[in-house]
């Protein structure tokens, strides 16, 4: 909030300080990513007799399962607290925390397998999911301090696109990886780069354009004008109370939870089946299993630029269009899961194709529920998201647990098709209910006034301590 100066601001030539953030940013997404789903495709490869000489352990589908959840028991507990830290510690340093202690946990956990069964394996990927509850709440935080409002299109896409570039080339590579030299290297690889990322990033990150030892003036001065960064800024008290009885937002949260419910389904459970129904090699299963968020991965640069260009031609209001993409992104899925559970297991091209398109297609999430947080209050977006976020991953936890006790055969494509059912299920209702209760109208509390009552304790509060200061 702030006064922005309206002076012309001239862009700097060439690339930038700012692009080297970019960059950065972008490789740690990908790198969490990596290492938040190299279980996935480790697991498989884990407890599948062959002749490689690392160790195979004898773990039924409900532990495998536990073990794939394990890591979102960590993430969900500090999602709210995530946002306040960022603010008091800064996002170099828990960018830098969540990476490097996910990297080390990352080398150690074959280590743990052999000596602490699932057990300890599963304290390790809690351990990871605690750091990486920082990632989504720090990118905000250095997005904002850094990418000018004249390129946060594009720049904050490039970062946040890592996240599915991630997962796809992990899937890719944790195959390859798997076959030649043995699971434990699919760790110990992914440790590797993340080191090698927190030395680079130790050098060359920064808080801020104003901390950075490289950026010129005329950056500086540029990105400072851009974000307006002048004036007090004024610092509103959060109306919890409003936004928690305020129905949209919860159509918000409902929304978040399908997502949640539908993607982790596919992206936990998705290599096993690929390996024990399709019959799939480790090596095929984690290029097919790529294609998916590849497919996604595209798809979600032209659904934003059409997107904007509906807006732009007033074809349809912000809140129709939110709900257009959020359909497209679930109701897509959900018909595409029905379809991959009538696949034939000798129907591979088919079978790829739905499971491509059900992922693919999701990508309508990003210009739907994802925006509305920011429609409905701007000034409260980090803390509508941290919410929604919280309660999503509850769901994350779930859905592979529920997996687990459909399961019992793993080689049963009928228990599979139980799964995908369910997932089509909450992909439909829940967007139902995004329809029926959602909108993008600014609403009241997202600017409180002098007589609120929450404002009136915030401000009564303040004033008390300034006058005890005053007196002492």
């Amino acid at each position: 909030m702030g006064v922005v100066e309206k002076t012309e601001n001239v862009r700097p030539k060439g690339l930038g300080i700012r692009h080297v953030q970019t960059l950065l940013l972008f490789l740690a997404m990908l790198l969490a990513f990596t290492m938040r789903v190299n279980m996935s495709i480790a697991i498989v490869a884990m407890t599948t007799k062959t002749n490689e000489s690392a160790q195979i352990f004898d773990w039924s589908h409900s532990v495998q399962s536990i073990i794939l959840s394990s890591f979102f028991w960590g993430y969900v507990i500090l999602q709210i607290p995530g946002g306040e830290l960022v603010r008091r510690i800064g996002g170099k340093w828990l960018i830098t925390i969540s990476v490097s202690i996910n990297a080390l946990v990352s080398i150690f956990l074959p280590l743990a397998a052999s000596v602490g069964g699932w057990k300890l394996v599963c304290g390790c990927r809690i351990l990871q999911g605690l750091t990486q509850a920082f990632v989504y709440p720090t990118m905000h935080h250095l997005i904002s301090q850094w990418v000018p409002l004249e390129e946060k299109g594009l720049l904050s896409t490039l970062i946040y696109a890592g996240a599915q570039l991630g997962i796809a080339l992990q899937l890719i590579v944790g195959g390859f990886i798997a076959s030649a030299w043995g699971w434990p290297s699919i760790f110990y690889i992914n440790g590797s780069l993340g080191a090698v990322w927190t030395v680079a990033y130790l050098i060359f990150g920064s808080a801020s354009p104003e901390q950075s030892r490289f950026i010129s003036s005329e950056e500086l001065l540029y990105i400072q004008k851009s974000l307006g960064r002048v004036g007090e800024q004024k610092r509103l008290p959060t109306p919890w109370r409003k936004i928690l009885t305020c129905l949209p937002f919860w159509a918000v949260i409902v929304a978040h939870c399908g997502q949640n419910w539908g993607f982790f389904t596919l992206m936990t459970e998705m290599p096993s089946y690929m390996n024990k129904v399709l019959g799939f090699e480790i090596k095929s299963n984690g290029v097919l299993s790529a294609l998916p968020y590849l497919a996604m991965y595209a798809l979600s640069f032209p659904m934003g630029t059409l997107t904007d260009l509906i807006l732009k031609k007033d074809c349809l209001s912000v809140t129709n269009t939110r709900k257009l993409f959020n359909s497209i992104g679930h109701w897509g899925p959900a018909i595409g899961l029905i379809g991959l559970s009538f696949t034939s297991a000798d129907n591979m091209i088919l079978a790829v194709t739905m499971l491509t398109i059900s992922v693919g297609i999701n990508a309508g999430q990003y210009t739907g529920y994802l925006l509305v947080h920011i429609d409905l209050a701007p000034n409260f977006s980090a803390s509508l998201m941290s919410i929604t976020n919280f309660l999503a991953n509850i769901v994350s936890i779930i859905a592979p647990l529920v997996c687990g006790f459909i399961i019992n055969d793993e080689e049963d494509p009928a228990e599979w098709r139980k799964v995908f059912f369910v997932a089509s299920a909450i992909y439909f209702c829940c967007n139902l209910f995004f329809i029926l209760f959602a909108t993008s109208e600014r609403q009241s509390w997202n600017e409180p006034e002098e007589t609120d009552p929450e404002v009136e304790l915030k401000t009564t509060n303040t004033t008390t301590t300034l006058a005890t200061n005053v007196k002492h």
